[in-house]
């Protein structure tokens, strides 16, 4: 199973709103979103508190080289680190290339070549607000059953996952792992301020909760799995699979579609999980 989705990546994270104009105050909000005095910032970025001030208050105008130098050490999103630029007076630095783009051949290839790899267990990738762009086997397998309303035209990891008719009522730990979920929406709202991604939290945060959906461990014979990290728990085929995901970002990226992608593995996270894959797989 693949996906491809076209054009530039749909998120767009912004940060709040903040007072006045130009790049002092957006810098100050940055700065106090990560929660780095002036000093402190001042030190890593080898400049002054009282150029930093004066930065921040627009008595001073930075160069291209310092916003891109703020913005590292603030690790402000790729994204954003252009609107910084162009907040300050200068073209954008990072160019935001279509994952469809030949120039991006290379790297959907080798994410392609990743997630197959990693059959028979579930891979795909997907973009800052979710919406999966490649898919493996093992993912197929999961999502087998979910109405093709939730699939098409570009499928939503959250939705796929939370929805009343998606995987939701097959998750047997669902509060959990709803609650996980959710969480890690949270945490990069507060750090991101995507508007997209706000209004995707909302969506999925008030889907229902089915009356009966808890965290069983029904068919688990207590003390014979130690879990080393939440697991999702999901019924697959009159079998309970246990899985652990990981997610994994690209190391300096010099494009915002790139830098805007993550690829999520799932590990399973006991020998009876390991081994019905397999055996699916021949």
């Amino acid at each position: 199973m693949t996906i491809v989705a076209s054009g530039p990546s749909a998120s767009a994270i912004a940060p709040a709103p903040a007072d006045g104009k130009g790049v002092g105050p957006l810098l100050r909000a940055w700065r106090e979103r990560r929660r780095i005095s002036q000093l402190e910032l001042a030190l890593r970025a080898d400049s002054s508190a009282r150029h930093i001030s004066f930065i921040e208050t627009g008595r001073s105008r930075p160069s291209e080289e310092m916003v891109l130098r703020l913005a590292e050490h603030l690790d402000v999103p790729v994204r954003e680190r252009n609107s910084l630029l162009l907040a300050a007076g200068y073209a954008p630095h990072y160019p935001e290339t279509p994952l469809d783009d030949p120039a991006l051949d290379a790297l959907r290839d080798g994410m392609e070549r990743l997630i197959q790899g990693y059959e028979p267990y579930p891979a795909l990738v997907v973009d800052a607000s979710y919406t999966v762009v490649a898919a493996n086997r093992g993912i197929a397998m999961l999502l087998d059953g979910v109405p093709e309303k939730l699939l098409t035209p570009a499928p939503n990891a959250m939705r796929l996952t939370l929805h009343p008719e998606g995987l939701a009522p097959r998750i047997r730990n669902l509060r959990e792992w709803r609650g996980h979920l959710l969480a890690q929406m949270d945490r990069q709202i507060a750090l991101q301020r995507s508007e997209r991604l706000r209004a995707l939290y909302e969506e999925v945060a008030a889907y229902p909760v089915p009356e009966d959906a808890h965290d069983d461990e029904d068919g688990e014979p207590a003390g014979t799995v130690a879990y080393f990290a939440l697991p999702m728990r999901i019924e697959h085929d009159g079998r309970v699979l246990s899985f652990v995901s990981s997610i994994s970002t690209f190391n300096t990226p010099m494009d915002v579609t790139v830098a805007e992608l993550a690829i999520e593995t799932f590990l399973p996270a006991d020998p009876a999980t390991a081994k019905y894959l397999h055996t699916l797989a021949g």
